[in-house]
C-alpha cells in the first residue's frame, strides 16, 4: 500500500572484503516481490553510486528453483538466479 517500513534481508552475504550481496528469498511469490526487488535495486544502485569501498549487490532465490536446480556454490547462486536483475 506504499507505506514505508522497515526492512531486514533474509541474508546478507559477504563474499569478500569489497563484494556483499543482499539475498532475498522466498517459498511461495506473492504481490510485493516485485516491488521488494525494485526498491533493492535501487538502494544497490544508489550506495554504490555514493561510495566505492564495498560492491552490493542483490539476489533473488526462490524455492522452487532452488529446489529444482540445487546450486553446488554461493557463485553458482549468483550465476543462476537472475530474476528481477536488469
Amino acid at each position: 500500500d506504499g507505506n514505508i517500513s522497515n526492512y531486514y534481508p533474509d541474508f546478507i552475504v559477504k563474499v569478500s572484503e569489497d563484494e556483499t550481496y543482499i539475498v532475498e528469498t522466498k517459498g511461495q511469490e506473492d504481490l510485493d516481490v516485485p516491488l521488494k526487488m525494485e526498491r533493492l535495486k535501487l538502494w544497490c544502485n544508489d550506495i554504490n553510486s555514493v561510495q566505492d569501498k564495498i560492491r552490493f549487490d542483490y539476489i533473488f532465490v526462490d524455492e522452487k528453483s532452488y529446489q529444482r536446480y540445487r546450486p553446488k556454490s554461493f557463485k553458482s547462486v549468483i550465476e543462476s538466479f537472475r530474476e528481477y536483475k536488469d
